[in-house]
């Protein structure tokens, strides 16, 4: 026979996990000083501009 398994327990456990994984998220993104903002939304303009001037035309 199998283990016995109690199901609220595994919910609440992949909810936990879950819940983890978001905040961890969050950190990475609100944990930066605003330097590093800047910084790296300059970066990713000037991709988009190198990604834009790139373009072949049709």
């Amino acid at each position: 026979m199998g283990e016995i398994v109690n199901l609220n327990r595994v919910r609440k456990d992949r909810a936990k996990t879950e819940a983890k994984a978001a905040a961890k998220a969050n950190r990475a993104g609100h944990g930066r000083s605003k330097a590093d903002r800047t910084a790296a939304e300059k970066e990713r303009d000037r991709a988009n501009r190198l990604l834009d001037g790139s373009k072949l035309e049709d």
